[in-house]
């Protein structure tokens, strides 16, 4: 008995990847799991380019706008959600896309997470209260100090996910790296990953063509309406953060919107070098065109 197929595709934000896997699906006839980690949160439309309902042409969607931006919901949370979801899906196709910008997530459904140590309240404790009286910075240069190999790949300007890092490190005297890449846990499935590749011009060329396109179609509202809760985990996003710069004056509109390009850009460059230390089955150019000759070089059987 054929084992079901999941397609996984990846490529930095700006790439393509959401028209790219509806043109996919309805070769395929099939559905759409997101694993963007800020598509999930109601509100937050404009800023994370949640798929409109003509961009996703007909296509049924998962895991978008369906949490709260006051519902905790982590990685793990995900990873369980997603393969329930895929058990039920599995019963009716063959084949499930899961698309996304978050590789972690991604990756939780492919393999599992990586174990790590339990880290005791005392140095959660400790963690916090160098953040709240040092900032952002004093985690960023200590995680590069403690790790500068998931310093390269991690978002900085996200402080959960740093100060997870450094509990890890302080706790276990090791790298949060070394826990990552541990045995995989087998799925009841097969995985063909994809990645949307563009060179680096054209790419940033996009990025802030995209940026631009945000503020016509009303970020800075979408922003504002957020503004009231921008301490938020959910909100410590890029696109969102340099607005509510704007907001408490701390720079102009003009330098918010550039930030907002400067620091897209910048994830973009970490998602390529996660996607270079975790390469793909096949590499894809961005302009390729969904025919009868991709789906049989992707070893895909097309819906009649």
């Amino acid at each position: 008995m054929l084992r079901p197929k999941l397609i996984t595709v990846a490529g930095p934000t700006a790439v393509g990847k959401t028209s790219f896997a509806v043109a996919l699906a309805k070769q395929l006839d099939c559905p759409i799991i997101s694993s963007d980690a800020r598509q999930f949160y109601k509100g937050m439309c404009i800023g994370t380019a949640v798929p409109t309902v003509d961009e996703q042409q007909g296509v049924l969607h998962y895991f978008i706008q369906h949490k709260s931006i006051h519902e905790p919901y982590s990685v793990g949370d995900f990873e369980k959600d997603a393969l329930k979801l895929l058990e039920r899906l599995f019963k009716l196709h063959s084949i499930v896309i899961l698309v996304g910008g978050s590789n972690l997530y991604t990756d939780a459904v492919i393999h599992g997470l990586d174990a790590f140590p339990k880290i005791p309240n005392s140095v959660k404790i400790k963690w916090q209260e160098h953040y709240d009286k040092k900032g952002l910075d004093f985690l960023k240069s200590e995680l590069k100090r403690l790790d500068p190999e998931y310093y390269s790949v991690v978002d900085l300007q996200n402080h959960v996910r740093l100060l997870r890092a450094l509990h890890v490190c302080t706790t276990s005297r090791k790298p949060y790296s070394s826990f990552l890449g541990q045995p995989r846990t087998q799925r009841p499935f097969d995985t063909v990953s994809i990645e949307i590749t563009i060179s680096r011009d054209k790419l940033y060329s996009r990025i802030n063509k995209r940026v631009d396109n945000m503020i016509k179609k009303g970020l800075i509202e979408e922003a504002k309406n957020l503004f009231p809760h921008k301490n938020l985990n959910a909100l410590q996003t890029v696109g969102y953060r340099e607005l509510f710069d704007f907001f408490e004056e701390k720079q102009s509109l003009e330098e918010s919107i550039e930030a907002i390009k400067t620091n897209t850009r910048r994830f973009a460059k970490r998602q390529l070098t996660w996607l270079r230390n975790h390469p793909c089955m096949y590499q894809i150019p961005y302009s390729t065109v969904i025919d009868d000759a991709l789906i049989q070089r992707l070893g895909l059987k097309k819906t009649v």
